[in-house]
Formats: structure tokens, C-alpha cells, sequence
């Protein structure tokens, strides 16, 4: 896969995309990833990117021009154009998966109070949010959604299905995992897990898995089926 992101900061980048899973990507030729700075596509003395909204209003909003010029010298008829901000839908382990499967995604970071609006209905297929909150710019959410995809891709993880069984893979939240010693300073594992009665250990984490979600995050209970396996 290819990730290009456009952003005004691309020193964020260095370090986190260089460490861990990612950076394993990259070396084994799994995941082309390329950070690109808005002001390279700028043609004044000043480089400018933004400017006033017409209306007036507070903040200053991302211009057209350098936006068009960068897209429309990265993206090939298979990229998939992304708008990062607040007014995006929200980021999902479901919408994840939709973007491990294309060839190319070009990631564009938001800056100051927006875009023009033309980026938007010309230029974007999607815009995505990692959360309900406003961020200083698109950077991080970038980082957010490059990690989540690259660790979907084929072959990155040590266990591909490490990627199919883990939190919001299944709408639900992980249920909960131990390790040896099986007691520790008198902690003791669920006997069950012990047991070696499979079944009964699906049975086990479909209904630890249903109850943490139904205290911690309910609303992803919403269509799921709020019984454990019988």
C-alpha cells in the first residue's frame, strides 16, 4: 500500500512512523509512506497557504491552489482522497478495514479553522475525525489512521489474526487476557481459561467481552445481539 500525507508540519511525523509495527512495514516493503509539506506546492515569495474567509469570521481557512496543485500531481485513478477534521465522520475499526484494501490513500491534514469548501465537493472522497474534540491540526489524526491501516495490512502483524480478534473487530471491546503466573500476589486466573475446554472459553470471553462493553463503552452495543453464546 501507499499512504501519501499532505500537512504543514511534516517534522511531526519523524519518530512515530519510525518505530515499531510501522516502521516494520516500511523496511519490508509493505507499506509506502510519504510525508509532503502544503508549502512546497505554493508559487509566492511567502508561501502562503491561507487566507481570510469571505463573510468574515474569526481564523484563517486552507486555499485552494496549493490543495489542487498537490493532489492533482500525487494522486493515480486509484487514490482515495482524504480530508482530515473535526467536521469528518468518525474513525472506525470498520473504516479502517475499507481503507487497508486500496492501493493508494492520500491524506491531507487540517490546519487553521478549515478548508475551502471547494476542496471539499472537488477534490475529497471522504472526510474522516478521530474523535469529537478539535486538535491543534491534522498531524496526529494522520498518524492515528496510518498506524490503525498499516496493521491491518497482509502479513505485517507476526498473526494476521492478532488483527481479526482484538477490540472493535467484532463491535464489541476485548475481553480480558492474562498470562503466567496463574496466581499472582493472590490474583488468580479465571479457572476456565485453565480448563483447556474451549467451548467454554468462547463461551467465556463472548461474555466478558459483552459485559465490559455494556459498562465501559454501551453505545457500541447498538445492534449487537446483547446475548452470550449458548
Amino acid at each position: 500500500m501507499k499512504i501519501d500525507v499532505l500537512t504543514l508540519f511534516p517534522g511531526m511525523f519523524a519518530g512515530p512512523l519510525d518505530e515499531s509495527i510501522v516502521k516494520r512495514a516500511r523496511d519490508a516493503g509493505k507499506l509506502d509512506l510519504r510525508i509532503h509539506n502544503l508549502r512546497d506546492y505554493t508559487h509566492d515569495r511567502h508561501r502562503t497557504v491561507d487566507d481570510r474567509p469571505f463573510g468574515g469570521g474569526p481564523g484563517m481557512l486552507l486555499k485552494p491552489e496549493p490543495l489542487f496543485e498537490a493532489v492533482e500531481q500525487l494522486k493515480t485513478a486509484t487514490t482515495r482522497v482524504i480530508l482530515l477534521g473535526p467536521a469528518g465522520r468518525k474513525f472506525t475499526q470498520p473504516i479502517a478495514r475499507e481503507l487497508a484494501v486500496q492501493e493508494h490513500l492520500l491524506l491531507i491534514c487540517g490546519s487553521y479553522e478549515g478548508y475551502d469548501e471547494r476542496v471539499r465537493t472537488a477534490l475529497a472522497h471522504d472526510e474522516l475525525s478521530i474523535g469529537d474534540y478539535v486538535l491543534t491540526n491534522g498531524a496526529l489524526p494522520a498518524m492515528v489512521i496510518v498506524d490503525c491501516v498499516t496493521r491491518l495490512l497482509p502479513g505485517v502483524l507476526g498473526d494476521d489474526e492478532s488483527a481479526t480478534d482484538e477490540s472493535f473487530s467484532h463491535g464489541l471491546l476485548e475481553y480480558p487476557q492474562y498470562t503466567r503466573p496463574a496466581e499472582f500476589r493472590g490474583m488468580k486466573v479465571p479457572d476456565v481459561l485453565l480448563s483447556g475446554n474451549h467451548a467454554e472459553i468462547e463461551k467465556w470471553r463472548r461474555e466478558q467481552a459483552l459485559k465490559r462493553t455494556r459498562e465501559w463503552r454501551p453505545d457500541l452495543l447498538d445492534g449487537q445481539n446483547d446475548k452470550p453464546n449458548q
